[in-house]
């Protein structure tokens, strides 16, 4: 039984890509800002739907301090 029950709790960390201790976006220079005075926005680019340009085009309309794209 608790191998069992292990082995679902660990095949769910697989599955689910957990744990990732580290994300590109920590890497974004005043990333620390965002839990002091300000916030980040992450929009991921794997959806079929993203179009890179029009996305940018709306969220620089929204006049931001700034608009960074992050690497994967």
């Amino acid at each position: 039984m608790l191998a069992a029950a292990l082995a679902c709790f660990f095949g769910m960390l697989i599955l689910n890509g957990l744990p990732r201790l580290h994300h590109p976006i920590f890497n974004v220079e005043d990333f620390d800002l965002a839990s002091r005075n300000r916030f980040f926005l992450s929009i991921r680019a794997t959806d079929p739907a993203f179009d890179r340009e029009s996305t940018r085009a709306e969220l620089e309309s929204l006049q931001p301090l700034r608009v960074i794209e992050v690497p994967a």
